[in-house]
Parts: C-alpha cells; sequence; structure tokens
C-alpha cells in the first residue's frame, strides 16, 4: 500500500502539522528534556522481553528515518506540531490499514509549557478529519491510560467515546499498562471535527 498525500502539511491558525524531519533533532532534544518528568508517566518503555532479545531504543534520526519510510508506504503520519512557528510536540497516527479494516490509532505528546491552550485538541481533530477526508478510513482509536485525565479531555473534546478497557495493552513507565480505548467512527460528527471544535470555542484558545 502507498499513499499519494504524504508528506502533507495541515494548518489551523497559529497551530500547524508538518512532516517530522531530521532537522528537528535540536529542537527534538530540547523539549523532551524540558519535559522529561512531565511526559514520563505516559511515555513508552522498553519491557524485558524487548532487552533480553536485544532490541534498543532508536535514535531521533533512525524514527525519523524509518517513520518517513513507513509514511511513503501508507502506514504512517508522522507529524510534528509547531504553534506561532514552534516546534511543541508530536504527533502520529499509525496502524494504517485499508481494505475491509480501514481504520489507525493516533497518539502525541506535547509541551507543557503550551499544554492549556487547545493546541493538541485541535491538532487531532485536525489529524482525525484529515483520515476521515483523504484516506477514507472507517475507524480511528485513542489509546489512553486511564490516570491520565488530560489526554482523555483531548479526545472527548474531539468527540471521541469510550469503548472498552485493554488490559496491559502497552508497556509505560517501566510496567505494563491498562488503557482505555476511544474510538470515532467516519460520519460519526457532521460536518468534521475541526468545525466543531471552532464552533465550541471560536477564539485563538481553544480551552484544552
Amino acid at each position: 500500500m502507498s499513499t499519494p498525500h504524504w508528506p502533507v502539511t495541515l494548518v489551523q491558525g497559529d497551530i500547524r502539522l508538518r512532516p517530522l524531519r531530521t532537522r528537528d533533532s535540536r529542537a527534538w532534544q530540547e523539549v523532551r528534556r524540558r519535559n522529561a518528568d512531565y511526559l514520563k508517566p505516559w511515555d513508552a518503555t522498553m519491557p524485558d522481553e524487548g532487552r533480553d532479545s536485544g532490541e534498543q531504543p532508536p535514535t531521533f534520526a533512525s524514527m525519523v528515518r524509518r517513520s518517513r519510510s513507513e509514511a511513503r508506504a501508507g502506514r504512517l503520519l508522522p507529524w510534528a506540531i509547531e504553534y506561532e512557528g514552534r516546534f511543541v510536540g508530536q504527533m502520529t497516527i499509525g496502524g494504517i490499514a485499508l481494505g475491509s479494516l480501514r481504520s489507525a490509532y493516533i497518539g502525541y505528546w506535547i509541551d507543557q509549557a503550551v499544554s492549556g491552550k487547545g493546541i493538541t485538541t485541535m491538532a487531532v481533530a485536525m489529524g482525525t478529519d484529515f483520515c476521515f477526508a483523504d484516506l477514507l478510513l472507517h475507524r480511528l482509536e485513542i489509546n489512553i491510560r486511564p490516570e491520565n485525565l488530560a489526554s482523555r479531555a483531548v479526545a472527548e473534546k474531539v468527540g471521541y467515546t469510550v469503548e472498552g478497557t485493554r488490559s496491559d495493552y502497552l508497556h509505560i513507565d517501566g510496567a505494563w499498562r491498562d488503557h482505555v480505548t476511544y474510538v470515532l467512527f467516519r460520519g460519526q460528527i457532521s460536518p468534521n471535527t475541526v468545525s466543531r471544535i471552532r464552533s465550541a470555542r471560536p477564539s485563538k484558545d481553544f480551552s484544552l
């Protein structure tokens, strides 16, 4: 499978989604360093099985190269999140499957310094609309630790609803963790999720 849609950049006001690139390394490292404690409870970690088999955490450059290859193959949308022209986070839409499934999942993180401005909410809405309108996917999901109330609020504001709980779903912060699965289906929200967010809060501050 390949997609004619990548690379793609999406813009809504001061919020911009554009392809993650190797020259983002310095900004990415700086934001991650400042947010180490803030992001630690939600960050994926290497389980013992991975270490025992010799797996190594990817470098930033190798992550970008692999993401670019997966994007060209139509399986991934690896976006950097920019706010007012500055790198502030990352959003990845992965596991893209067409055929009879037509689904994908969304993951994201944001710089604590700009949290509370609605950046992540709008970014998720933008990515959601792209997947439904351009890729014609049927189903999107977001898997979130139950304790991550801020991330759950993002999913709910965009219009995702709880489907259920997945036990020991991902290895996060040093252990296998349960996750709540939020889902949204194409056509479930009209006209689209970006319009829904803008109509709920028509100012630059989208509230979360």
